[in-house]
């Protein structure tokens, strides 16, 4: 075998050269710094800015709404006063029942409201009371429907699109129902499209703002709910027809639709937990460039739960970001967490007592023998200094001991209320306890929304904000059943409801200056894995 002539290139070198030198490492991109949203809010993007002012004021506008679609009921539904046109009909009288056919009429006619236009007076009255069980129903299911659908494949946003428009459309067929059972059939689809638009507004508008202004923005919502029920009372002085009240609260829907909706943004949040990386850093640019301030090319939102993990080098894996997979959540991941189920346990059981005494008071406030419609204003107006003065001592005094502390002022003047007599001084001091209880419970019912948000993570917050809702509508379902019963007796269910309220409420975590956790891992992790709350 003859040798290789040594002219010839030897074919062995490049392989044996290959062996021999230790392989490249492939060159660096530029580091990447995962933040969480609430992180990169503080360092780079402003936490309650230019952006987040507009946004939140253009998103709570749907309170308003909310309002009008619930309270509507006082002025459609009311009776209202009769005359006499003959003999047979006491003008003193309080009811027409047993007025002889044809002695009296309606002031206003037949279509001044439901009870005129159905007759539900006297053996028929218990519809009225039926037509308002029957839309906190619709409240109950709707509210725990979108709030899946706002976690999961609608968003915030495009849920509170859904319940807007479905408002409108039910709003303006209710004002065609040509009998009563029609009328029941629209006010429980109104339920159900309503008990969606205060969480998904509610939701939509915090979750944007950082953790330190989140607490104020969020109790400031409630002030567009009181404003709405004001704005509904000037409404049903203009059209005192229930029909044409109706549409006239139902027209607003429409123009939060076409005029406002565009300009409101999904949730950051939202997009993080569900993959769409992408779409959440451009916002974050946006919500910086609003705020005078700039984002800086290394960093890249991350989930809580992946925050912790070293930074990446490959230019790859920062590429890999933008395709990380979704992550959704149920009730059934909340209740199988035990840190997440006793939350969930407590939210819903103070927030259905604090809505049996702010509903049943609330009740008990209206009856009073002077103007319906000045009676709705002074009611609103009376529940802002509550939002004002929570609102101060949120962040100084803490969640926790703030909802402890005014479900027991509610339920102490509930049970002083209880022990006055209705005669005489007593009956002006009852009164006055009573609206002393509703202004301690409008404070608690505005705080155990920016509470109960703040318990659980973005994954299962907005189920969980609906089952809080949910429990809340059946509440409101009870009140008028308790404030029936009249005499001390409803005070002293009231009070009971503030006291064991306030008791529960001290097993709940305080989450002042805490983190918005993005995932259930995350937040056993950031929660040091306590198994409790």
């Amino acid at each position: 075998m003859s040798a290789i002539p040594s002219s010839e290139p030897d074919l062995r070198l490049p392989l044996l050269s290959s062996l021999e030198e230790p392989a490249r490492k492939p060159e660096k991109g530029p580091d990447v710094q995962k933040l969480t949203i609430d992180d990169m809010l503080q360092k780079h993007c402003g936490e309650f800015g230019t952006w987040q002012l507009r946004h939140f004021v253009l998103t709570c506008l749907a309170w308003a709404l909310e309002a009008f679609h619930t309270m509507v009921m006082i002025f459609a539904d009311r009776e209202p006063e009769f005359r006499c046109l003959s003999s047979g009909c006491d003008e003193m009288a309080k009811s027409v029942c047993g007025f002889e056919p044809g002695s009296w009429d309606w002031v206003g006619g037949a279509g001044s409201s439901t009870v005129a236009q159905w007759g539900l007076v006297c053996g028929e009255k218990y519809k009225v009371g039926l037509v308002q069980a029957v839309f906190f129903g619709g409240c109950m299911i709707g509210a725990g429907t979108f709030g899946h659908l706002s976690d999961s494949t609608l968003g915030r946003k495009g849920s509170l699109t859904v319940v807007c428009l479905l408002n409108a459309v039910f709003g303006c067929l209710t004002a065609l129902a040509p009998d009563y059972w029609t009328y029941l059939l629209l006010r429980l689809l109104t339920g159900f499209s309503t008990g969606g638009v205060g969480l998904c507004a509610f939701v939509l508008a915090t979750e944007p703002v950082g953790s330190s202004k989140r607490g104020a923005a969020g109790m400031s919502t409630f002030y567009f709910f009181s404003t709405g029920i004001a704005m509904l009372s000037g409404i049903a002085y203009i059209f005192p027809s229930w029909r044409e009240l109706y549409i006239a609260s139902s027209i607003p829907s429409i123009l939060f639709l076409v005029i406002v909706l565009p300009f409101i943004s999904e949730s950051p949040r939202w997009y993080l937990v569900r993959g769409r990386i992408n779409e959440a850093m451009a916002l974050m640019r946006t919500i910086a460039k609003s705020n005078g301030k700039h984002l800086p090319d290394g960093v890249v939102l991350a989930l809580d739960e992946d925050v912790n993990e070293s930074s990446v080098n490959d230019q790859s894996d920062k590429q890999g970001f933008a395709t990380k997979e979704a992550i959704t959540g149920s009730v059934v991941d909340v209740i199988r967490s035990p840190i997440t189920r006793i939350r969930l346990f407590l939210a819903v059981a103070i927030n259905f007592m604090c809505s049996v005494v702010y509903y049943g008071l609330s009740l008990n406030v209206v009856n009073l023998d002077t103007n319906l419609h000045l009676n709705v204003v002074l009611n609103a107006v009376a529940e802002m200094p509550a939002f004002t003065i929570t609102a101060l001592l949120l962040d100084k005094l803490g969640r926790k001991p703030l909802t402890i502390g005014t479900l027991w002022f509610s339920g102490f003047f509930c049970f002083a209320g209880c022990l006055m007599g209705g005669v005489g001084i007593w009956k002006v001091v009852r009164m006055i306890c009573g609206i002393l209880g509703i202004f301690g419970m409008a404070g608690t019912y505005n705080l155990l929304f920016i509470y109960t948000a703040e318990l659980f993570p973005t994954v299962v917050r907005n189920v969980a904000l609906g089952c809080a809702t949910q429990s809340a509508q059946m509440g409101a379902i009870l009140a008028p059943f308790i404030v029936v019963m009249g005499g001390a007796l409803p005070f002293a269910v009231f009070a009971s409801c503030g006291f064991v309220g306030g008791l529960l409420a001290f097993y709940l975590p305080e989450t002042l200056n805490r983190p918005l956790y993005d995932t259930i891992t995350g937040m056993k992790e950031g929660e040091g894995g306590l198994s409790g709350v």
